[in-house]
């Protein structure tokens, strides 16, 4: 077994392709392997840390695998810079330079798709969570009058019909947004709300979505979406990122 494995973080263009302006995962130097017109953005790690076993369990460690996906991120980020890339899911590892070098011969028609598809336009991320509300009113107005328990189921039920009310209305406002940034974006992908435990935040979440908008169309997309002003939705604009949703290196 050799003592290195080839990482893989992204393919661009070979004739655009410049040297990152960083390391790669665990401080290891980036390099470039060139086929096709293509340029495969790797590095050298120790086959033994980056085996199928070690890096099973190295996926189980949240902080290597912060480590590395700010490494795997930055990398990418910094090939943006200078053109189009397609990245490649976090710890893609192959055996050899002669294994990445047939990847990209076998796959260069649609690699070269890929590229042609992003060039000058990035990923934008919308995320939008229903909008926190006061019910202060609500608990007074239903105690008025009314005996303890009655005091209280009408409480309560007036609070679920409040909360269902929010996040229909939230709901239809996120979904107006979606159409609205979708009709300004080239493509969009929509995912499925993250649980509160992934988000960070206590307010559900009603729109998870991705788009990809030309370079010139930035200051559009910013007055879309931070300069709307809807009561009942809170909202996040990420970006401009790399095209990841759009343009990953996946395998077949």
């Amino acid at each position: 077994m050799a003592d290195t494995l080839v990482y893989l973080y992204a393919v661009t263009d070979a004739a655009d392709a410049q040297d990152p302006a960083t390391t790669g995962v665990e401080g290891a130097p980036v390099r470039r392997i060139v086929s096709d017109g293509l340029a495969a953005v790797v590095s050298s790690v120790d086959a033994v840390r980056f085996g199928e076993e070690a890096l099973r369990r190295n996926l189980e460690d949240l902080q290597w695998l912060e480590k590395a996906a700010r490494a795997h991120h930055e990398v990418v980020a910094s090939l943006a810079r200078s053109g189009p890339v397609a990245p490649v899911r976090l710890a893609t590892v192959y055996l050899d330079d002669h294994n990445v070098r047939a990847l990209l011969h076998e796959r260069a028609t649609a690699l070269h798709e890929a590229l042609d598809r992003i060039r000058g336009r990035v990923e934008w991320g919308v995320k939008a969570y229903v909008a926190p509300t006061d019910d202060a009113g609500v608990q007074e107005d239903a105690g008025d009058g009314a005996k303890p328990g009655t005091s209280y189921l009408m409480r309560r039920r007036a609070e679920r019909d409040r909360a269902a009310g929010g996040l229909r209305a939230a709901t239809d406002a996120a979904e107006a947004l979606h159409r609205e940034v979708s009709d300004l974006a080239v493509a969009s992908r929509r995912y499925e709300p993250q649980d509160p435990r992934l988000s960070g935040h206590r307010e559900a979440m009603v729109l998870n979505a991705a788009y990809l908008v030309d370079e010139a169309d930035a200051a559009a997309m910013r007055r879309l979406v931070e300069d709307r002003e809807v009561r009942t939705l809170r909202l996040e604009l990420t970006g401009p990122w790399a095209p990841y949703s759009f343009a990953t290196l996946e395998e077949p």
